[in-house]
């Protein structure tokens, strides 16, 4: 052909968009999503080993994902497991809590090593599968919170009302990335911290007896239980370890900045995110520590007119 054909040709393939990129709005615009968008990662020469500010910078997805060991669900397990069992039980959430950690760091280095998100890499047969676990999951989550809205409402609110509020406030949240990844991090952080206070006063106000509560945590022995207990043990560790967070912290990673051909930033993300993983469910398991030993405290071997 002629050299004028083909270098129209060029032009029109040099000047049309990458499939990579975000698809543009109606006001031509990019629209871009949380894993659009990258965190650069600072370098930090006078601290080879380990920087607060490489630390900071990696802080966020594991905060985001100790939500999900925080949710409703969580504390119902909680509160059943303190009124059901007592004290008992906490070595079976201790044991949760670290076999949840790490799975999430498997998760998390899958992210960071391949670029691939938990729902990128397996077969479909195997993604069908694990999406119909995820919808049993989360249907708890709704069906839950619909009857908490309805009980809070005393009854105004049906249960269908609830499921929409539910369906509602979840998109909220999804809507909140437009405002930044930092902020929507912050917000998150900001729940875990008022969390944490309001539990952590509940837990000073009655005071629980911190042997029983020690001797619970590390003696992985349940006396006298029965059925009641068992299967609140199996609940609290359903209640910890979810599949919808595995896939969820594999992308939160894929936000910062790191070059995959580089070893050196490959081996320094997947430290920085198992010790941001460490602490954010670490801050997670006290609060869970906190609402199983003030409902043990209150409720557990006491009747209505005891606790009345």
């Amino acid at each position: 052909g002629e050299p004028g054909g083909l270098g129209g040709v060029v032009s029109t393939i040099s000047s049309s968009r990458s499939p990579l990129q975000p698809p543009e709005a109606d006001d031509g615009e990019p629209f871009t999503t949380y894993f659009d968008s990258k965190i650069t990662i600072p370098e930090d020469e006078t601290h080879s080993c380990f920087s607060f500010r490489k630390l900071w910078a990696f802080t966020g997805p594991g905060f985001l994902m100790s939500i999900a060991y925080l949710d409703p669900g969580n504390i119902e397990s909680d509160l059943q497991s303190g009124a059901v069992a007592g004290f008992k039980l906490l070595w079976v959430l201790l044991l949760a809590t670290i076999i949840g950690l790490l799975l999430q760091r498997l998760a998390a280095r899958l992210g960071v090593v391949t670029g691939l998100h938990l729902a990128e890499v397996p077969r479909i047969i195997l993604w069908l599968m694990v999406e119909l676990a995820i919808i049993g999951s989360d249907m708890q989550e709704v069906i839950g919170s619909a009857i908490a809205i309805n009980l809070l409402s005393v009854g105004k609110i049906p249960l269908w009302g609830g499921v929409l509020i539910t369906i509602a406030d979840t998109f909220v949240f999804l809507f909140l990335d437009k405002y930044g990844l930092r902020k929507l991090e912050a917000f998150f952080g900001l729940l875990i911290t008022i969390m944490a206070l309001t539990f952590g006063y509940e837990y000073i106000t009655v005071k629980p007896n911190q042997e029983k509560l020690l001797q619970g945590l590390f003696i992985p022995y349940c006396r006298d239980c029965g059925t009641a207990q068992l299967e609140q043990a199996v609940g609290i560790v359903g209640a910890v370890i979810m599949p919808h967070n595995m896939y969820l912290h594999s992308a939160l990673v894929k936000s910062r900045q790191v070059n995959r051909a580089n070893k050196r930033e490959v081996r320094e993300a997947n430290k920085y995110f198992f010790i941001e993983s460490c602490i954010a469910l670490f801050v997670s398991f006290i609060i869970n520590i906190f609402v199983v030993t003030v409902f043990a405290q209150a409720f557990f071997n006491k009747t209505n007119a005891d606790v009345v």
